[in-house]
């Protein structure tokens, strides 16, 4: 495996051999050799780690009944609205969203933004950690993240910015709570489970027939000179050791490539899609959300690093086409209504 020479802001990895495997599919009768594979080279960098600490921030979790009567429980001070958020809302009022499902809304929402260029890096460009928000670019988990975020809101008939700002703080961060680099859900499959704990999503690998697997994570620590915020701060470096030791306690359920077609009837528009790798350390090499063509057939709607949101008309032939893909993680967003 050989590492990208681009800067870690770009968000790339690039890898050559793709032959190291942490699971053992080698007696699957399934052959992964398939015509329909070819070399899918780069990769998201890697969605990695959070700290345990005790942070002593606001948690913004909302109750049911405040989130009925669109309280926010951030301050309005020092809040820039992003110009293209209302008319993303204007889209939603117009088109009556909030009478549908909730995989509905996150289709209809995931479908605005076809054409959304894609934005490598959006996270890590600043030293000190702050509340992202951007919606003229995305990389795959921004784009994840926000179509969520606007979706529980519109689900509420909340249309208001800060309570998109407040489900993006709540979805990002360990416990909702953010406070500094450690806090942010860097591994995906972290990032479901925290947010499972919080009612956000459910995990339904289970449910699917997916295997369970354990695996050690520590692909941030070991390229750490690719990571601006743990290369020079020894701080943050050792607070990402530890929570890669606390979160490989965790267990993995993926459904493996040559089975997803089986699970197509279960699947729903919006689930969450996390794309698993062999990749020794890592979890998840990219995400996205499945996407119900008009035919009716299962496809793959994603901020691909190959220029934009776009949507790969079958899910099991795109997973199928990223080498060192293993199989895929699954995630339902919850209803919050």
């Amino acid at each position: 495996m050989s590492i990208s020479e681009k800067p870690l802001n770009f968000g790339l990895i690039q890898f050559y051999d793709t032959t190291l495997k942490s699971l053992d599919l080698s007696d699957n009768p399934f052959s992964k050799s398939s015509t329909l594979s070819k070399p899918n080279v780069f990769k998201e960098f890697p969605v990695g780690p959070s700290q345990p600490p005790t942070r002593p921030l606001i948690d913004i979790q909302l109750n049911k009944s405040d989130r009925e009567k669109g309280i926010n429980k951030l301050p309005p001070s020092n809040i820039q609205e992003d110009p293209n958020f209302q008319p993303v809302m204007e889209y939603a009022i117009k088109q009556n969203l909030a009478q549908l499902s909730m995989a509905e809304i996150m289709q209809a929402i995931a479908d605005y933004f076809i054409g959304t260029p894609y934005k490598a890096g959006l996270l890590d460009q600043s030293n000190q950690e702050s509340l992202v928000i951007t919606l003229d670019g995305f990389d795959c988990v921004l784009f994840v993240e926000t179509v969520l975020a606007m979706a529980r809101g519109i689900a509420m008939e909340d249309y208001s910015y800060l309570t998109f700002i407040n489900h993006i703080r709540n979805q990002r961060y360990w416990k909702g709570k953010m406070d500094g680099y450690c806090s942010r859900l860097h591994y995906f499959s972290e990032w479901i489970a925290d947010n499972q704990r919080r009612g956000n999503v459910r995990d339904i690998g289970v449910k699917l027939g997916g295997e369970r697997v354990n695996k050690q994570l520590f692909f941030m620590s070991k390229n750490r000179f690719k990571y601006p915020q743990i290369a020079r701060n020894d701080t943050n470096y050792q607070c990402i050791v530890s929570m890669e030791n606390s979160i490989s306690k965790l267990k993995i359920n993926y459904i493996p490539y040559y089975q997803i077609k089986s699970v197509y009837s279960e699947l729903k528009p919006g689930d969450i899609i996390a794309v698993a790798t062999e990749i020794n350390g890592l979890d998840v090499t990219h995400t996205g959300l499945v996407y119900r063509n008009s035919d009716g057939n299962i496809g793959f709607i994603h901020a691909s690093p190959a220029g934009k949101v776009t949507v790969a008309y079958d899910l099991e032939r795109y997973i199928w086409n990223v080498e060192s893909a293993i199989g895929i993680l699954v995630a339902r967003p919850v209803d919050p209504r």
